[in-house]
């Protein structure tokens, strides 16, 4: 791993991307992490990709890891493998040499959120609530869900991130100036090499929306401008925080869990720069015009409306709980009284629980505390992205949760003082909206 900036625990990666021609749009597929309870969805990708190279055949949908048999699993472990060796020898993955892209991704419900694809070194990260490393979690990491992670990243000879990563620019001054010259450069008659040319330009399958990526080589002036602005950020923080997991909480988890298993075998040297010890990310300014904040809903099976309200009755016994008839209570995150609401609905009919007087003090903490509580053989929990999702899921037996939205503005603040937030308390955009995989590294 050449070109790495330890005081800012970045680096400079070598990005793998497909070779030119390519079908990009048949390439690209949306994180493993999404569209879990709609096995539809996969099927649609699976028509859409058919025969052509695709990240499809890189990584596992976890839609799969509830329906299929561990055989089944183990087989199709097997083959993303095999795929990515394929990919390689082939030629169809070429490696670049180390640099950064400038990315911009439009969809149906924003026009341009723009990004910044590097390496974060895991030596500086630090998922432990109240920790002060520069690299921090933004919500509780449930240690049982790694190991099994780690198994599949241990068989993979790269990755691809579905990671994003936030910064806190108010002033803009890491990623917009260097889109702005990149783009500007590409699009000029005469583009300087040296500065960076379009990396990519595609639709992406099942209304992504599009995406386009420039890429600009570690040395060159947008580059160093992009360091400079990174450690100015980091001058002006308070307590050392630099970066904060947006999306992908367990991913990186599972990176660093990986490095930690592999260095013990490697020399000081070989540890300075093993490519392991860099997780490629994507970076997104937590105040890009583009970057919506949306809630983490959730669809309990076997619960009916009778069950919960009977349960929640026993549960916030002492907290005021009322239940109020449509969804008007839903309009904020609760009452200047300090009260929170939580939308419910079963597919025929709509009603809210407001808690007067919560334990917790965010909504998706109530819930969650209470949900756990309730967790049995035959009630579970899935967490689903998107109002339209939860809706198209919701039945008798099956409860949606619809969450209020969550305020970025004190995001960082809100963890540097407390720590994570409760586990899958808040996503950055729509399903649809999330992070497609394209570009890899080798580890």
């Amino acid at each position: 791993m050449n070109s790495i900036y330890s005081d800012i625990a970045v680096a400079a990666p070598s990005i793998l991307l497909p070779k030119s021609g390519l079908d990009l749009k048949k390439w690209a597929v949306i994180a493993c992490d999404q569209f879990t309870s709609e096995p539809k969805y996969w099927q649609n990708v699976e028509e859409e990709v058919g025969s052509f190279p695709s990240t499809l055949r890189m990584f596992l949908p976890e839609v799969y890891l509830e329906c299929e048999t561990p055989e089944q699993i183990d087989a199709r472990l097997s083959g993303i493998t095999s795929s990515i060796r394929n990919y390689i020898d082939e030629g169809i993955l070429t490696e670049m040499d180390p640099g950064f892209i400038l990315l911009d991704r439009r969809t149906k419900y924003n026009a341009s959120r723009k990004g910044l694809m590097l390496a974060l070194d895991l030596e500086q990260y630090d998922f432990t609530p109240g920790n002060k490393s520069r690299i921090r979690a933004t919500e509780g990491t449930v240690l049982s869900r790694i190991p099994p992670r780690v198994k599949i990243r241990e068989r993979a000879p790269i990755e691809m991130p579905h990671i994003m990563v936030l910064i806190n620019d108010p002033g803009k001054t890491v990623i917009e100036p260097a889109f702005a010259a990149l783009s500007a450069n590409s699009e000029s008659g005469s583009p300087d090499e040296t500065v960076g040319k379009l990396a990519y330009d595609t639709d992406l399958m099942c209304e992504g929306g599009h995406i386009r990526g420039f890429y600009t080589p570690a040395g060159s002036s947008v580059s160093g401008n992009i360091i400079s602005a990174l450690r100015a950020l980091l001058a002006a923080s308070e307590d050392g925080f630099l970066f904060a997991v947006g999306d992908g909480n367990h991913s990186l988890a599972t990176a660093k869990k990986h490095w930690e298993n592999i260095r013990g075998g490697l020399s000081d040297a070989e540890k300075e720069s093993h490519p392991a010890r860099f997780c490629l990310v994507e970076i997104v300014n937590i105040h890009d015009d583009g970057l919506q904040f949306e809630p983490i809903h959730r669809v309990t099976f076997g619960l009916t409306k009778e069950t919960l309200l009977s349960e929640a009755g026993k549960y916030f016994a002492g907290n005021d709980l009322r239940v109020v008839t449509g969804n008007s209570a839903f309009a904020k995150e609760g009452g200047s009284d300090g009260s929170q609401t939580i939308l419910v609905t079963n597919g025929s009919e709509d009603f809210t629980l407001v808690i007067g007087k919560p334990s917790h003090t965010l909504a998706v903490g109530s819930l969650q505390g209470f949900l756990d509580s309730i967790e049995s053989d035959s009630i579970h929990t899935d967490y689903i992205h998107g109002e339209d999702s939860v809706r198209s899921l919701a039945a008798e037996d099956k409860l949606g949760f619809l969450l209020p939205d969550v305020s970025k503005n004190s995001f960082f603040e809100t963890i540097s003082k407390e720590g994570v937030f409760p586990r899958k308390t808040f996503s950055m955009g729509e399903a649809v909206e999330k992070r497609y995989y394209l570009e890899a590294k080798k580890i």
